[in-house]
């Protein structure tokens, strides 16, 4: 690399430092920040030339790996049309094609796509869904959310009231966040019986407070950026059946879980149940553009319609952007078409025999696959300055939080390049 390069990096790196903020950071930050050239299938290329095989898909969303001709292609095209046009009493063709493909793919009670910008406001978008629903059925009693702890499902306010208010990230605004209910999480894994005591805590805070409740609102099967919790199949089940009982919503959060990521396309399937309303966002354009989509039944759909004010009260500027929507409908068409259930299966086989080496390691508290997704939980918080540049050194994108080292590759992922990610995990745990 020639001076004139270092420079160059050195000057950029200078001015992030100075006006840049990166998630969860501030400016002027003394953690490590690499500045990236390019990205080719599961390649990260920094601009002094070292590449990194990435652990994370971009914060799980890059499924397709990166520059991809058939996402490129998609894009491409769309651009020559047009970038964007307002949704607002306007329509186009990769909006309504792309609609129609979520609901042939999702579970059948969900008829209604409602897109937005990001899966936080798809998550905001479901809270007031459900809420204006229940004011339509002159139930206005019915606004809290009811979840579980250890749960993540944005950083904006309505997303962050059902997020975990202790251990979460976000107890800083714990005293300007509207009030919701909370149950303790369940302690069955996802491979074992759901007993009488982890359903309890939940079906308690319902049947005391469903007259106020107006839904429930989970990540199906994997508690994400709350922890990567991984419960049994047979407690989501219950909640749906509770949700009956009680006359609830039940909305999933499936940001992080839709598309594949747990071995099904949608984690709910893992549990033969459907929601009121689901979340998705994420692998919804395989990490090319920022765009979510919240899915409703034609019941609530209608019954706002027919309500005051007859109409669903949000509406964002970039809603249903058409270059977003016709990559993620590529990408949609893509996943479809590969042979991604083998992949994934490939990929956990690979996850359970390569990281298990780290459970006999005593700072190691678990180490469990579910998936395409590999997490270790130590006992004691990472120090995440010291850990990610030895990461790097080796060769690997890994970006650890809290506890956990985990990874989440593209679902392309070649056997060597995961068995080169996996042994620098493993190197670098040991070595902790």
């Amino acid at each position: 690399m020639t001076c004139k390069s270092v420079q160059t990096i050195n000057t950029l790196l200078e001015q992030d430092k100075q006006h840049v903020w990166h998630p969860y950071s501030i400016t002027q930050s003394d953690t490590s920040i690499y500045p990236v050239k390019s990205a080719q299938g599961v390649t990260i290329t920094l601009m002094d030339g070292t590449t990194l095989i990435d652990g994370m898909s971009s914060w799980w969303s890059a499924v397709h790996g990166y520059n991809h001709p058939i996402l490129n292609q998609a894009i491409e095209q769309q651009l020559h049309k047009m970038a964007h046009i307002m949704f607002g009493g306007l329509t186009h063709q990769p909006a309504i094609e792309l609609a129609q493909k979520l609901v042939d793919i999702t579970p059948e009670p969900l008829q209604t796509v409602f897109f937005s910008d990001s899966g936080s406001v798809a998550v905001e978008v479901a809270m007031k869904m459900a809420i204006q629903y229940w004011h339509t059925k002159n139930q206005t009693q019915k606004k809290r959310l009811l979840t579980i702890r250890h749960g993540y499902h944005g950083d904006t306010f309505g997303a962050m009231s059902v997020s975990d208010p202790d251990n979460g990230m976000h107890s800083l605004f714990n005293n300007t966040l509207i009030k919701q209910l909370f149950a303790e999480a369940p302690n069955c894994g996802f491979y074992e019986v759901c007993t009488a005591e982890d359903i309890a805590p939940l079906a308690s805070q319902l049947k005391t407070h469903h007259q106020e409740i107006a839904a429930i609102i989970l990540e199906p099967i994997v508690q994400g950026a709350g922890g990567m919790r991984f419960y049994s199949p047979m407690y989501l089940y219950q909640v749906r059946e509770l949700c009956n009982k009680y006359n609830v919503l039940l909305i999933l959060d499936e940001i992080a879980t839709g598309f594949g990521r747990t071995g099904k396309l949608f984690a709910c399937e893992h549990a033969n149940i459907a929601p009121d309303i689901l979340c998705l966002g994420k692998a919804l354009t395989g990490g090319y553009m920022t765009l979510a989509a919240t899915l409703a039944t034609n019941e609530i759909a209608n019954s706002i319609r027919h309500g005051e004010p007859g109409i669903f009260m949000h509406g964002p500027t970039f809603m249903a952007n058409p270059l977003a929507c016709a990559t993620a409908l590529a990408s949609v068409k893509l996943l479809l078409e590969s042979p991604w259930q083998g992949r994934v299966k490939n990929i956990a086989s690979l996850l359970q025999q390569g990281l298990s080496p780290c459970q006999q390691y005593k700072h190691v508290k678990e180490v469990r696959v579910l998936g395409a997704i590999g997490v270790i939980e130590l006992h004691q918080v990472i120090n995440l300055k010291s850990l990610q540049p030895k990461f790097v050194a080796a060769g690997v994108w890994v970006r650890p939080f809290n506890k956990l080292i985990y990874l989440m590759p593209p679902f392309i992922i070649t056997d060597q390049e995961l068995d080169r990610l996996i042994r620098a995990v493993v190197k670098i745990v040991n070595e902790m």
